[in-house]
């Protein structure tokens, strides 16, 4: 697939066979910035042991607030073949999490795919997160639905124009609803096991943008007549300004507490009872994924590796 790759819905036709790259940057090799136990996800995520999340570089859109732009948009990362990869996965099992969680994988998808069915036939076997920002291809979640036992997964704008001017994906509102109905359809609402800790399902966030307020409740209204209120919902106010965002009017401030209220009270007013409303604090948290995160882990040495 990857001699005409339109695993992303920009469906750019790169032949990365060949050494070429398309949007995303992505070559024949799977890149990873960081992995290990993260407690930073929502709950039934995280859980008590963490999540075994799996930071790949590279990235389908180009937020101008990425707090992981380092890695998603930048070449930082190790680059790792088959069995590489798969030491990854057999580490975070090893290690006791909860799950196998893939941040942003669009574009390593059959690399992915592959390090997995040889992890499993070694008989190690845990749920997978599929970690993405909601910009996808409905033909692309079917065809790797083995990675993906739990969808987390984003709804940011509701405006083409917000969608362009934010992260270069105009068509990013139509796309990720269709993917989010998608994701709906293979898994359904959250289940867990007897330990609180999801197996299966989708769990759908809404980050809050400054000035954007309104785009979160047309999102919610969607989600409530397109798909309804038993889905979980995580709504976010954790917005801060970093990369671009700094520099740019509009998007150089925090989501303020009013605006942020109006939305959680449009969440509980249409009825919506699964998931997780984040606090509003005048000061975000800058321990979060992307403020201080190095490249690689402990474990990453002891790996093959091949490139830097």
């Amino acid at each position: 697939m990857l001699d005409k790759c339109e695993l992303c819905p920009r469906k750019c036709g790169t032949d990365r066979i060949s050494g070429k790259t398309g949007y995303c940057g992505a070559g024949i090799q799977a890149q990873v910035f960081r992995f290990g136990p993260h407690f930073g996800e929502e709950p039934p995520i995280s859980g008590s042991k963490g999540s075994g999340t799996v930071f790949f570089s590279r990235c389908t859109m180009r937020c101008i607030y990425c707090q992981n732009f380092n890695w998603s948009q930048n070449d930082s990362g190790k680059k790792y073949d088959k069995d590489g990869l798969s030491g990854i996965l057999e580490h975070l099992k090893a290690e006791g999490c909860h799950n196998w969680n893939l941040v942003s994988p669009t574009p390593w998808l059959p690399m992915i795919e592959e390090a997995a069915d040889a992890v499993r036939k070694k008989g190690h076997i845990l749920p997978f997160v599929y970690n993405t920002s909601g910009f996808e291809r409905p033909e692309s979640l079917e065809r790797y639905k083995s990675l993906a036992d739990i969808y987390l997964t984003d709804l940011r704008y509701a405006k083409s124009s917000s969608a362009a001017e934010g992260s270069d994906a105009p068509i990013y509102v139509e796309t990720a609803r269709v993917a989010l109905k998608k994701m709906w359809d293979l898994t359904g609402a959250i289940e867990t096991d007897d330990a609180g800790i999801a197996v299966h399902g989708t769990i759908c966030r809404i980050l809050v943008l400054p000035g954007r307020a309104d785009e979160a409740i047309d999102n919610l209204r969607w989600i409530a007549k397109d798909i309804g209120t038993d889905i979980s919902l995580s709504l976010m106010a954790q917005y801060h300004p970093v990369y671009k965002a700094r520099d740019i009017n509009g998007w150089d401030q925090r989501v303020q507490a009013d605006e942020y209220r109006k939305v959680c009270d449009v969440m509980n007013d249409l009825g919506f009872e699964n998931g997780w409303i984040q606090e509003w604090e005048a000061e975000v948290d800058r321990d979060m994924a992307g403020f201080h995160m190095k490249e690689g882990a402990g474990p990453v040495k002891k790996l093959k590796t091949t490139g830097d």
